[in-house]
């Protein structure tokens, strides 16, 4: 019913993270030969972050979606329907408290593996080959 809420809510706070930390990044001048491009300094977990940001309001959109197909979410005030009951909000916060944690943390576990495998990659990519380091 109200499971979405809960990364939706982890999106919130994620991209306000992310606007401040793009509010602290600077404009750096690069000179090509006889040109001046101006170039925004990212940091890499700024990058990052917005992955994490990408995969909350996507599957947060993808599970409203459904809860408006089947019902449960209506355009009209309490907007859930399990909230028009106060018996029924108990389930509500059950649902939230177990089944919407457990999937923010399941895309933020996901996230964390796509950053640590980012991350590798990177560092392999620094590292010269044997190849490289035999004919140098």
């Amino acid at each position: 019913m109200a499971c979405f809420l809960v990364p939706a809510a982890e999106a919130v706070v994620t991209t306000i993270i992310t606007k401040a930390l793009e509010s602290k990044e600077q404009k750096v001048e690069v000179s090509l030969g006889d040109k001046n491009i101006e170039k925004l300094e990212t940091s890499h977990f700024s990058r990052k972050l917005k992955w994490l940001n990408n995969l909350l309001w996507g599957g947060s959109a993808l599970l409203a979606f459904e809860h408006v197909w089947h019902g449960e979410v209506v355009p009209w005030f309490p907007f859930l329907t399990a909230a028009g009951n106060p018996e029924d909000m108990a389930e509500v916060i059950h649902e939230m408290s177990t089944v919407g944690v457990t999937m923010a943390i399941l895309v933020t576990a996901v996230w964390v593996g796509m950053v640590v495998i980012s991350k590798t990659i990177e560092k392999r990519a620094d590292v010269p080959s044997v190849a490289e380091v035999k004919e140098g």
